[in-house]
């Protein structure tokens, strides 16, 4: 490998002189070329924008993966440019949660089929997340992550072009100074002379010619300097009035990802009020069903809840049909549908949904007000007075 010792060496005296610079401007010891005020307005307009872009960007990434474990395993298969495994979200995880707990208990039970429901509901709504994050990702958070990632970069890193520059720019008016300043001091010089020793003057008007070329020389550098601060100077300024065009394009990324909000929340509105019609047709006594277990709901002085188009059985003729009473007697199975909900009041009952189709018996010694009642794998006694036999 080549090693160029003169490009070393003239690196690494540039980088000592702007250290010296630096420092001595730190201390007050040396003046500092100061930037026009629209230079530095876009300096500052484009830091400030950088920061707040990180921030807002960060945030919002919180606010669509509020799990910090994932965001950061996403960050790693990201840099790896590797897909990362799919998972359930929040809202889809809640609901595998409430389905399977439903199912446990019976989606035939007014609980477990609530269960059920809720969590059908909150399954839609974490699909209606997952497209909020994908829908944010691309419209949002790419533009304001190639922004930190791509073009600040470039304006940092010729707004760092543009430092170099201006501490060369003035070390150089450093030394130029010093070089005016010493010769001026060696004209002065006035001394009597020996006659016949002109060996003074001699080393005297060598040593003004000396510090002449060095001024002349210096003079040169600074005028190079100037240009090359001038002319990145310019470049920083162009790159950075690019900042205002940055600030439109984030305002149209900022607009798509309040409509992707706006639809997101809207789906949500509309799954829950779905929702909340489909709950609202339970009955009222489910609350306070623990307290009263032991009583069914003719026995504790109050009315069932009753579905759409159903009505109540007419309590004044007798309870049981002529066709309950040939079911009864062939000791054979018929469809019935239930017309209202019914709650089980113990382990050896069914819950009733109103609607469903249910498989109804009779079996010997069983009370003339019950059947027994089968849905699947489940059976349990059922009232007479919940059932219409169907032909």
């Amino acid at each position: 490998m080549d090693f160029n010792v003169k490009k070393f060496a003239a690196d690494a005296g540039t980088f000592l002189s702007r250290a010296v610079q630096f420092t001595e401007e730190k201390l007050g010891q040396a003046e500092k070329t100061e930037l026009d005020a629209h230079l530095e307005n876009l300096l500052a307009k484009a830091d400030s924008t950088k920061l707040w872009t990180e921030k807002v960007m960060k945030q919002t990434e919180v606010l669509l993966q509020p799990n910090p474990n994932a965001r950061i395993e996403e960050f790693v298969y990201e840099k790896l440019e590797r897909k990362a495994p799919s998972r359930l979200n929040n809202q889809e995880q809640l609901a595998q949660y409430m389905i399977d707990a439903g199912n446990e208990f019976g989606p035939g039970t007014a609980y477990g089929n609530a269960l059920v429901k809720c969590g059908e509901t909150q399954r839609r709504i974490g699909g209606a997340h997952r497209e909020l994050v994908q829908t944010s990702a691309i419209n949002f958070l790419t533009p304001l992550r190639n922004f930190i990632e791509g073009d600040y970069k470039t304006m940092a890193r010729e707004k760092k072009l543009l430092q170099n520059k201006r501490l060369d720019l003035d070390a150089a008016k450093a030394r130029l100074k010093k070089a005016r300043t010493a010769e001026a001091k060696a004209a002065q010089v006035d001394s009597p002379l020996p006659e016949g020793d002109n060996s003074f003057m001699v080393n005297l008007s060598y040593m003004l010619s000396v510090l002449h070329v060095k001024w002349l020389k210096s003079e040169q550098e600074l005028r190079i300097t100037q240009s090359e601060f001038d002319r990145q100077a310019e470049i920083t300024r162009l790159l950075l009035e690019g900042i205002s065009s940055t600030h439109a394009h984030h305002l149209r990324c900022l607009n798509d990802f309040v409509e992707a909000q706006m639809t997101y929340f809207a789906q949500c509105y509309q799954y829950m009020l779905d929702l909340q019609k489909q709950l609202g047709s339970f009955p009222s006594t489910f609350a306070s069903n623990n307290n009263q277990s032991s009583l069914t709901p003719m026995q504790s002085g109050s009315l069932p809840s009753v579905s759409a188009g159903a009505s109540l059985p007419d309590m004044s003729n007798s309870i049981v049909t002529s066709g309950f009473i040939e079911l009864k007697a062939s000791n054979g199975s018929r469809k019935a549908r239930v017309l209202y909900d019914y709650d089980a009041a113990n382990s050896s009952e069914l819950s009733l949904l109103a609607d469903e189709v249910i498989t109804v018996y009779s079996m010997p010694g069983m009370d003339s007000d019950w059947l027994m009642g089968e849905r699947g794998n489940q059976k349990g006694k059922v009232p007479i007075t919940y059932l219409e036999l169907l032909n």
